[in-house]
């Protein structure tokens, strides 16, 4: 759960979170953390979690042992075979992990938006993103 800050000469500046690994993790995977109980998951296809989520900046694949996950600044997220305009909203994607932009009902990125200048084809697999402590979205009420 510490807290650093960091700067990345293109990217500019973030905040790392230090948490649990988790498999089958990649960088640039987007997790769900709970560190009250010290868990991480790989972000599930499942609507109205309202979880907090971060990126993960390394391949830490064991429970045991744990790495640096972002979030806040701009982030390179792992995304899903779909295109992408520039500055929209995004969401979880049915692949564990990823994201899209396409809309889905309770799948929210929240605290989240692309920032790319152009369109994003389908083939690229990540998508930069500037984040602010994101968390997946809740029920709405």
């Amino acid at each position: 759960g510490t807290l650093v800050t960091g700067e990345d000469s293109s990217l500019g500046g973030g905040e790392f979170i230090y948490i649990p690994g988790v498999a089958n993790a990649v960088v640039g995977s987007l997790v769900s953390y709970n560190p009250a109980v010290g868990t991480t998951t790989l972000s599930a296809n499942t609507a109205n979690q309202n979880i907090p989520v971060a990126v993960l900046m390394s391949a830490n694949v064991s429970a045991s042992s744990y790495g640096w996950a972002q979030v806040y600044g701009v982030a390179v997220i792992k995304k899903t075979a779909v295109r992408v305009s520039p500055s929209v909203a995004l969401y979880q994607s049915a692949t564990t992990g990823r994201v899209m932009s396409t809309a889905a009902s309770g799948k929210q990125l929240l605290n989240a938006r692309s920032v790319n200048a152009a369109t994003v084809l389908s083939a690229t697999s990540t998508i930069n993103v500037l984040i602010d402590r994101p968390f997946l979205q809740g029920a709405v009420v």
